[in-house]
């Protein structure tokens, strides 16, 4: 056996914009470096192997919900040694189906740890090329919002068909990223706002440009560590995305629930009807009694984020 590599990434959120930026408008995502995933490559052994939460045993045996990083496991084996052994030991904080970028950082990470093992160099506009591979199988259509999001180190200021631009950070505050337990259900939920856009496309189209705006309010919040201005767009996004159909009494529940105990602004995260929202503090005393209170009253896992940037 060699000496194990390892490589990392991490998970994301949409902080402002989701929704409204499948169709033009922009959205902010950030990373979540506290909410890590990591992949050991061991070469040598017998077979080619992976050991994660979901599978345990030979990678031909993978099952079908894998097909993607089955797939990308097959092009990296390909692309350095089809005839290497190896163990895959994959460890993520990330659950999966919740608007946290779970697939894309599996990959993210897996790419690394190959790319280390093998001592080649890997730039960034590679690394997520090959994170194509997987997520075109497991997302159909994927943006790239999710790759981008999770081997960077900036939040990202995202257009659908462009690169995501790197924004400054410079809000001293703390987000609590909460788990309503239920599988979002990103589908469902585009397919209710298309309804809208179909049976009322005045009105939604208002409102997909209000949250345009709102995002463009984050972008100088976040710029100008206004915690203020952020809560309120949070806040008045939360309402868009609840006109919109893509709530759910879960979320709002825990919505209600932050802004009822401090929160200065609360919404949901991703695709909704299920999976996450996220709540502002402006403290990260603030934020750890907050998660207690969100998990008191139906969060099955929460996390907390501390905004300030590093420059």
């Amino acid at each position: 056996m060699q000496a194990s590599v390892s490589g990392e990434s991490h998970a994301k959120i949409i902080l402002m914009g989701e929704h409204s930026v499948v169709y033009g408008e922009p959205a902010i995502a950030l990373p979540l470096p506290s909410v890590a995933t990591v992949a050991t490559l061991t070469r040598g052994g017998v077979g080619k192997r992976l050991t994660s939460r979901y599978f345990q045993g030979p990678i031909e045996e993978l099952p079908a919900s894998m097909t993607g990083v089955l797939k990308l496991l097959n092009a990296l084996t390909d692309r350095f040694s089809p005839d290497d052994n190896w163990e895959l030991t994959i460890e993520s904080d990330l659950p999966a189906e919740r608007g946290m970028g779970s697939s894309a950082a599996t990959a993210i990470a897996i790419i690394r740890a190959f790319f280390a093992a093998y001592h080649e160099e890997l730039s960034h506009a590679q690394l997520l090329d090959w994170a194509d591979i997987e997520e075109e199988v497991t997302h159909r259509s994927p943006s790239g919002l999710d790759a981008a999001t999770v081997s960077s180190s900036t939040p990202l200021w995202y257009v659908k068909g462009q690169t995501g631009q790197a924004i400054d950070m410079e809000l001293s505050a703390t987000l609590v990223i909460a788990d309503t337990g239920i599988k979002g259900a990103t589908k469902e939920a585009i397919a209710a706002v298309k309804e809208q856009l179909t049976t009322n496309p005045a009105q939604t189209k208002a409102r997909f440009a209000h949250m345009g705006h709102l995002v463009e309010e984050t972008k100088v919040a976040l710029a100008t560590d206004d915690i203020t201005r952020l809560g309120t767009a949070m806040d008045e996004c939360q309402q868009d995305l609840v006109a919109l159909g893509v709530s759910s009494p879960a979320l709002d529940h825990l919505v209600a629930v932050a802004k009822q105990n401090g929160a200065r602004g609360a919404k949901l995260t991703g695709g909704g009807r299920g999976g996450c929202m996220i709540a502002l503090t402006a403290t990260a005393m603030g934020a750890r009694k907050l998660a207690a209170v969100l998990k008191e009253n139906g969060a099955t896992a929460t996390w907390i984020q501390p905004l300030k940037g590093d420059h």
